[in-house]
């Protein structure tokens, strides 16, 4: 089996990279000459995932420009989050509701995604397809973060995600979940972290470790240094 839809999440202030922000969404603040969305649509593409769903909030009509006055192999829809933000969860779900897909990659731009995440990302939906799971996030260990003052928020036993007082691994901004782990949510504003928590107490929310560096745009100085790389 495999995935046929990827969801991006667009819809975002960006306060924290300010004043950048004020006037250009942060999906498309550039790194060496690249989108933060180029980065993260090139990586979808290198999966062979031909139907792209992102939604729109803040400044919604640069990246929908961009969208338009660009060209990309996959065929990419935009849904608007509406009068409100709905945050992540509330956003994703929304997303999912706009297709006839299950399964779903969902990418947050923020991360410096790139081509050297395709052998990982394909062996992270083999396990999620292989062991039936309706849910997988790729997780790194904090040591490889680019950005040493991102701290972890989970631990990692195989491929059970659990909290505890050693969090050393960090959501890098990449899961796959099925649409059904929102059978008793609404489309309303909500955390993703709702559904991620519920999980973890159930036992039954999985993760895959990526070995690559993580390189993430956590903050304005963060963003700073990343455009010497």
């Amino acid at each position: 089996m495999k995935i046929e839809t990827a969801l991006i999440l667009c819809a975002g202030y960006g306060k924290r990279v300010k004043p950048l922000t004020d006037i250009t969404p942060k999906p498309l603040l550039k790194i060496n000459d690249l989108t933060l969305l180029q980065r993260c649509i090139n990586l979808i593409e290198g999966l062979d995932i031909n139907h792209i769903l992102l939604n729109t909030f803040y400044l919604q009509d640069e990246i929908k420009n961009y969208i338009k006055n660009n060209y990309f192999k996959a065929k990419i829809s935009i849904i608007e989050d509406g009068d409100q933000i709905l945050d992540t969860g509330g956003g994703i779900l929304n997303l999912m509701n706009s297709s006839s897909s299950e399964d779903f990659f969902i990418f947050n731009p923020d991360t410096l995604w790139s081509k050297d995440y395709l052998i990982e990302l394909e062996e992270m939906e083999s396990i999620y397809f292989k062991k039936k799971l309706n849910n997988v996030l790729m997780l790194v260990d904090e040591n490889l973060s680019f950005d040493k003052n991102l701290k972890g928020d989970f631990s990692l036993h195989g491929n059970l995600i659990s909290k505890n007082s050693i969090n050393n691994f960090i959501y890098t901004g990449c899961q796959i979940l099925n649409k059904k782990s929102f059978k008793n949510f609404n489309v309303e504003t909500f955390s993703i972290r709702n559904i991620w928590n519920d999980f973890i107490q159930k036992n039954q929310l999985y993760g895959y470790e990526s070995k690559k560096k993580f390189f993430h745009v956590t903050n304005l100085d963060v963003f700073k240094k990343l455009q010497d790389l």
